[in-house]
């Protein structure tokens, strides 16, 4: 089989397209690199640099590819806040690309998996959401996941395009550039403390999260193509990623600095605006429907953050 994976330069897209080739998959990867890294990337893949956002470039690149993974996105909530015509010409024009991209006229086309996001949810509550929770995003980035979900659900019907929906909640793991705007708080308590440096809570620091190793992630990922491919059927499907764990900022902290072995010292400012108080989700669907889960303990998944990867060779050109 031969994928395409948007954004595939990333943090998560990477880790996926080490997935797909030790598996014998063919992987051609789009990416703007304006977060996405070449070193990241296995010289195996076939790298092309464009725009989500155009879509001439990636309906040409997705020409006949089996399935399209499409992660390719700007995910920091205050870019979106402040750059909120690009981020939906990316966030929402590049789903919609995506999924252009894979009609195929009447019939079947080519299924996508892509990245939708917990922040559709909003601030559910201090219970564990499911995908049957009636959506209330309160970010423009949020808003436009749940517009790509609904592009996608209403491509199913119209025009035959098979499409999962993955709603990411905090992925975390090797490869999250800690500077970058669009890292996780792992990520950047990580580095802090490894460092020495103070760092910032913004809030009182009780804001739970549900935390989810990037490995676990890449699992859902390709069990989701897994299953469109066997179905083969015009569906739309939507599922958790997450753990169902709940884990406050203040504990994350705290055990973080245990796992490094450092005393943590840390500020606190007032909560960002579209921040989220919780954020939970229920994984029961996925793993009834995915036979997936994840899987790795939250103390254990920091420890790879200590323990950097050996360096890639960067491809050229």
């Amino acid at each position: 089989m031969r994928y395409l994976v948007t954004g595939g330069c990333g943090f998560i897209g990477s880790h996926l397209v080490d997935a797909l080739l030790g598996a014998g998959h063919g992987v051609v990867v789009f990416d703007d690199l304006s977060s996405g890294h070449r070193a990241n990337l296995d010289p195996r893949a076939q790298l092309v640099v464009g725009d989500v956002a155009n879509s001439a470039d990636v309906a040409a690149i997705a020409k006949g590819v089996d399935g399209i993974f499409h992660l390719a996105a700007i995910a920091s909530v205050q870019r979106c806040l402040d750059e909120w015509q690009r981020a939906s010409a990316v966030n929402l024009g590049g789903t919609i690309n995506a999924l252009d991209a894979a009609r195929r006229g009447a019939g079947i086309g080519v299924p996508v998996v892509f990245a939708s996001s917990a922040a559709i949810y909003g601030d559910a509550g201090a219970t564990a959401v499911d995908e049957g929770r009636s959506p209330a995003p309160i970010s423009f980035y949020g808003a436009d996941k749940l517009g790509g979900e609904q592009h996608a659900r209403i491509a199913a019907s119209l025009v035959g395009v098979p499409s999962t929906a993955l709603r990411f909640f905090n992925i975390y793991g090797p490869r999250q550039d800690p500077r970058s705007p669009y890292s996780g708080v792992i990520s950047i308590f990580s580095d802090r403390l490894r460092s020495g440096q103070s760092l910032t809570i913004f809030g009182d620091g009780e804001q739970v999260r549900d935390f989810v190793f990037v490995g676990d992630v890449v699992r859902h990922l390709v069990a989701a193509m897994t299953r469109m491919t066997r179905l083969k059927s015009s569906r739309f499907d939507v599922f958790n990623v997450c753990t169902g764990r709940p884990t406050a900022l203040n504990a994350l902290l705290a055990t973080m600095a245990r796992v490094i072995g450092v005393e943590a010292r840390a500020v606190h400012e007032a909560a960002r605006p579209g921040d989220i108080r919780v954020s939970m989700g229920d994984p029961a669907q996925a793993r009834r429907e995915l036979a997936v889960a994840a899987e790795m303990p939250l103390q254990d998944g920091m420890a790879t953050l200590v323990a950097p990867e050996p360096r890639r060779t960067a491809r050229a050109g």
